[in-house]
């Protein structure tokens, strides 16, 4: 299960993430997002944690959300996907986008 930890404050390390996690179940990867990609490197505030099975994730987000770490009040929430495992948008979003919808063209006859 992946999870979303926000409002992290920016001297948080991905294993002070981990060791809070880790008390709920088995960690598989920790991440916290920087500014790698344009070049400063500077944390961003957020990060995501990945639990081994569905339940400890659960149990983590339970326990996690609203605590505090390094003074500020995080956020946890479950990660949802962007996409489906195919890398195609869900229907659902498809349709409501007009750029998809079909446009009807209309011929005079000369």
């Amino acid at each position: 299960m992946n999870i979303y930890v926000g409002n992290l404050s920016l001297e948080t390390t991905e294993e002070e993430l981990r060791k809070e996690f880790m008390e709920f179940g088995e960690v598989i990867s920790v991440t916290i997002m920087n500014d790698r990609y344009i070049g400063s490197g500077q944390p961003r505030g957020y990060g995501y944690v990945e639990m081994a099975s569905k339940s400890e994730g659960v149990t983590a987000i339970a326990s996690m959300e609203g605590k505090k770490l390094r003074d500020r009040v995080v956020n946890v929430v479950e990660a949802l996907p962007l996409s489906n495992r195919n890398g195609m948008i869900s229907p659902d979003i498809r349709n409501n986008n007009r750029s998809y919808k079909k446009r009807e063209r209309k011929y005079s006859v000369i």
